[in-house]
């Protein structure tokens, strides 16, 4: 296999008397998963993306087949099978490979046959679902901030005059007749309404947050300690962490409320009889992201799922549950995701939602402590 692979190499003048890489090697530097199947769809090789792609190790996968991470049904084998027949490449765009092992959305797949090796074939995989999930979070910051600038409008523009609402109603309240009265109580009552309506939005507004090491593992068990002794002690909720995940770089109490409002909508979401609520943490090398107006990089390595066995959110909504105002809830007011989404960006992590018919998943991916950062974890 090396031999077919650099069998065309060109040595250029600045290799002279300097040994060529091997294909091992090379395939482990390219950034893209690339793995090898045998002509039973059993792997033969993979490289170091591949091993990330599928949440793998290499040493793993050698001992599986596609089969073992994907259904019979997947677009994929169609895939390898029409290379087969073929004997040509072929590509196929915006699949979803999706089981209990594995969860990769809008999947880009190009296949062909390996002569050296007959009936192999090599599929390269990019995976787009990393793109769309920064695309949408841009989506739900811009949103947030459209929020924070309402929340500021409101508490200037309406507090003032409804302070004054008030003072007036109080006032004719203390000359006013048995029926009047009640008008006038009423009038305060609904300028309270408001007013705990505008301090609602004021949560959006933007104000410095104070970051440090957090473990995660002590918020996740608090929020569940709540939930378990409150609204959730009718459910089954399973903890699946991973015990060697280093401090999260964030504010412990947000990470409690953030991780408190997933947990409860979760709960108001599931079946009480048989309904589950899945905890879990992992590493995983996840994703870089540009910092505005710097040539900074984040990495977001941490991640926080909070799953569901319920009936998932509805398709019309799906694409916009983060946003202000947008809710599956009978009379709810759609601001609990929408704060979650700004509270998690101001704490510099992502948020996604994957939701489909039993089975719901919110992620954060959050960053670790920076180089230097002091203090121990919260």
């Amino acid at each position: 296999m090396k031999g077919g692979l650099l069998r065309r190499a060109v040595r250029p003048a600045s290799w002279r008397g300097k040994a060529v890489p091997d294909a091992t090697a090379i395939l482990g530097a390219i950034p893209v998963p690339v793995v090898v199947l045998d002509e039973a769809n059993r792997f033969v090789s993979a490289n170091a993306a591949a091993e990330l792609f599928f949440r793998t190790s290499a040493s793993t996968l050698a001992q599986l087949g596609l089969a073992d991470l994907l259904p019979e049904d997947s677009r994929l084998f169609a895939v390898i099978d029409q290379v087969r027949r073929l004997e040509a490449r072929v590509s196929d765009h915006d699949l979803t490979l999706e089981s209990p092992r594995l969860e990769r959305r809008g999947v880009s797949v190009h296949a062909a046959p390996l002569p050296e090796l007959p009936g192999s074939v090599v599929l390269t995989l990019e995976d787009g679902s990393t793109a769309q999930m920064l695309d949408r979070q841009l989506n739900f910051r811009g949103a947030a901030r459209g929020a924070s600038a309402m929340a500021a409008m409101l508490a200037h523009e309406v507090k003032n005059p409804l302070s004054g609402i008030r003072g007036a109603a109080q006032l004719l309240e203390q000359n006013a007749g048995e029926g009047d009265r009640e008008l006038c109580l009423l009038i305060q009552d609904e300028a309270d309404r408001i007013r705990g309506l505008v301090d609602r939005f004021d949560m959006f507004s933007e104000r410095p947050v104070d970051l440090g090491p957090v473990n995660i593992h002590q918020v996740l068990d608090h929020v569940r300690r709540i939930a378990a002794t409150g609204f959730a002690s009718h459910l089954r909720i399973v903890e699946e962490y991973d015990p060697s995940l280093p401090a999260v770089w964030g504010n412990r109490d947000l990470l409690v409320q953030i991780l408190l409002n997933l947990v409860k909508n979760a709960a108001e979401a599931v079946d009480p009889l048989g309904g589950e609520i899945v905890l879990s943490t992992a590493y995983h090398h996840g994703v870089r992201i540009a910092v505005p107006g710097s040539s900074d990089r984040v990495h977001l390595p941490l991640q926080v799922s909070v799953r569901d066995n319920g009936p998932g959110i509805a398709e019309e909504v799906r694409g916009t549950v983060f946003e202000p105002f947008v809710s599956t809830k009978r009379g709810g007011q759609g601001l609990g995701l929408a704060l979650v989404a700004k509270l998690v960006a101001d704490q510099g992590g992502l948020i996604e939602c994957d939701s489909r018919p039993g089975r719901t998943v919110f992620r954060l991916s959050l960053p670790t402590p920076p180089p230097g950062s002091l203090g121990t974890a919260q």
